[in-house]
């Protein structure tokens, strides 16, 4: 058993749907980069489902944080929420609803999720000018 929580999943999509019945997850619209016209851009809406095991029994603070590597501009916290783990066997799906977020510039920004101030996931989002590839 890890001493450190384990990511499952990272996506980024427009919906999920959870069967009443069984519990079980539907991904609608998966993404992995945006492209925009013009900046600055506000994207309307994304989810950004995320899966975990290893953590703990107890409260738990997922963190997230958006930014470009080497920029002046400090990365912006863009979800910050407590959880419950009924312990380190189970997985933890997390359904996180993000409205407009906002993008000033193009680039390959730099997402950061912590769990308990833990560094758990370092990844990257592209945004790029429609027309060209991320």
């Amino acid at each position: 058993m890890s001493t450190k929580p384990q990511v499952l999943a990272w996506i980024t999509c427009d919906s999920v749907y959870v069967d009443p019945a069984t519990g079980k997850h539907t991904l609608l619209g998966i993404f992995s980069n945006l492209r925009a016209k013009e900046f600055p851009v506000i994207h309307p809406r994304m989810i950004w489902f995320l899966s975990f095991s290893d953590l703990t029994k107890g409260k738990h603070k997922l963190g997230i944080s958006i930014g470009i590597p080497m920029s002046e501009e400090i990365p912006r916290n863009i979800i910050e929420r407590e959880f419950d783990s009924p312990g380190p066997q189970h997985r933890i799906n997390l359904i996180n609803d993000i409205h407009r977020l906002k993008f000033d510039q193009p680039g390959n920004y730099s997402i950061l999720i912590e769990i308990d101030d833990q560094v758990v996931l370092a990844s990257t989002f592209p945004i790029s000018r429609q027309g060209n590839l991320p």
